[in-house]
């Protein structure tokens, strides 16, 4: 069984995301990097980016395959973490802290309710 963390929103294709209040944290799923196998490079947009919902904002390559990383909501790149520039291992070991990918500014809130829940997350992975 994966980890799915009650306290995250989520994508179909693997995206979570959870808020602090002013910025949106976005990541990928245990599932997914356990389908991925071991990161060796990840690709991520430049802090003032501009995403809209559903773009692709960067790739994670693995030793099994490459994958297109997709914004969950629309918004401005705030951060993103250069600690996978170097070890994008973090991904697999940590993906729901250490291995988070970027921050944004949420341009629209109500795009959270697209998103999916926990539960219904959970369902697809089953």
């Amino acid at each position: 069984m994966f980890e799915i963390p009650d306290d995250k929103k989520y994508l179909e294709s693997h995206e979570w995301t959870t808020t602090d209040g002013d910025t949106v944290r976005v990541g990928i799923s245990d599932f997914a990097q356990d389908e991925l196998g071991d990161v060796v490079f990840v690709e991520l947009p430049t802090e003032g980016d501009e995403l809209a919902a559903g773009d692709e904002f960067g790739v994670v390559e693995s030793i099994k395959a490459v994958s297109d990383l997709y914004a969950p909501i629309s918004g401005t790149v705030v951060a993103v973490n250069e600690d996978l520039f170097d070890a994008p291992e973090l991904v697999n070991d940590d993906p729901y802290g250490d291995g988070w990918m970027l921050e944004l500014e949420p341009a629209d809130e109500s795009e959270f309710d697209d998103l999916l829940s926990p539960e219904e997350y959970r369902e697809q992975t089953e």
